[in-house]
């Protein structure tokens, strides 16, 4: 007699079929795909002694790119898909909001570091800045102060952090398995 899988490990197996099907796909203008975007985050997150919640967001914040239907740049069509929102809403069946709302929040935060941050703008990959005018540029003040008022701003801000770092082809490449034991330790039951 065989047991269903719990739902934690529901979870993984679900993110590895999408990491294994949809991620092998050019990640914007870098070099490298959604599946090296993803490690790489996740490696950053890890290696900088982040909890673990961070590391899962990190690894899984581009998953709205893999789950809608818009193809695989619309950025490029003037179309903001609105990953971080999707993405997010996504991974609720499987994660809380210490995992969710740093992937929701992540687009804020880069426009909010591209706001107090003077160099921040230039740190920015072709496909960051591309993408940025379509999710609303800079922020107002009112904005950075709604934004500052966010519970997970301070997460979305290390995981916008590891978003640059993380496109690098010549960077670390761990397996996406290589991270089973976050996502579920973070997976709700």
């Amino acid at each position: 007699m065989t047991s269903e899988p719990t739902s934690k490990q529901h979870a993984l197996d679900a993110l590895t079929a999408i990491y294994d099907v949809r991620a092998t796909g050019q990640y914007g203008l870098t070099l490298i795909n959604q599946l090296a975007h993803a490690v790489q985050s996740g490696y950053h997150a890890r290696t900088q002694g982040h909890p673990t919640s961070i590391v899962v967001a990190a690894l899984l914040h581009d998953i709205g790119h893999m789950v809608h239907d818009l193809g695989d740049h619309p950025a490029a069509l003037g179309i903001d898909d609105q990953h971080e929102n999707i993405g997010a809403d996504w991974l609720k069946r499987y994660f809380g909001p210490d995992v969710t709302e740093p992937i929701r929040l992540h687009v804020a935060a880069k426009r909010y570091l591209c706001t107090v941050e003077t160099d921040y703008f230039e740190k920015l990959s072709d496909d960051s800045i591309e993408s940025l005018s379509l999710q609303g540029g800079r922020m107002t003040e009112n904005e950075v102060s709604a934004f500052l008022r966010e519970p997970y701003w301070e997460g979305s801000v290390a995981l916008r952090r590891i978003d640059e770092l993380a496109k690098d082809p010549n960077g670390p490449m761990p397996q996406f398995g290589e991270f089973a034991l976050e996502i579920l330790q973070t997976a709700i039951a």
